[in-house]
């Protein structure tokens, strides 16, 4: 149970990163992937990267530059654009349908113009889920330029599109539907130089 505890990512730029592990029965028709971030980087960085051995970029939460960020899925992505951060914690959501196609992005539980990425595409389940690299292949290929360095928290994936009252409750840390990945009950391997400590602040 990681409650009100963060990783740290201490060293930029890094060859760490954590391995998450979900349990994944079937392949995804839908998803919503959500994280909090604390970092001082304005070089490109990977958050959440899944990979199955058809596609290294099937699901990447990106982060290119400070006023941006990007949402693969299937190795296809669209991107985001927000307002350059006042350095602080930063708590996005993803979500995609595979049925119309539609990327939700939330911003802080803010939601920014949905758009249009992959319709009709199926994630595949057999994964290698990652925080902290952005794998150009299945569990590895990693470029130390695209590595996170700071502090990451709140993760979470489900299986589902999450309403806009549990976007908005994934923000507040509050009560939210079982997941997949799930922060509260996370299996993880940390590979390298992060620490697990107490949040700072809220």
């Amino acid at each position: 149970d990681l409650y009100r505890k963060v990783f740290v990512f201490r060293k930029d730029p890094s060859d760490a990163y954590v391995v998450l592990r979900a349990k994944l029965e079937q392949p995804l028709q839908n998803f919503t992937v959500c994280l909090r971030s604390y970092t001082d980087l304005t070089r490109p960085h990977s958050l959440f990267s899944y990979a199955t051995k058809a596609q290294d970029n099937e699901i990447l939460v990106f982060k290119p530059k400070p006023s941006e960020y990007r949402v693969y899925v299937g190795g296809k992505f669209v991107t985001f654009r927000i307002p350059e951060g006042r350095r602080d914690w930063e708590h996005v959501c993803a979500s995609w349908e595979s049925a119309t196609g539609i990327t939700e992005f939330w911003l802080n539980g803010k939601p920014w113009p949905r758009k249009g990425l992959q319709r009709g595409y199926i994630v595949g389940a057999e994964a290698a889920i990652l925080l902290g690299q952005e794998q150009d292949a299945f569990g590895g290929g990693f470029d130390v330029y695209n590595s996170f360095s700071g502090e990451l928290a709140d993760v979470y994936l489900w299986d589902m599109g999450l309403s806009p009252d549990k976007m908005r409750a994934a923000y507040q840390s509050l009560r939210l539907p079982p997941a997949v990945l799930a922060w509260k009950s996370l299996s993880y391997e940390v590979k390298g130089d992060v620490v697990v400590k107490p949040r700072l602040r809220e």
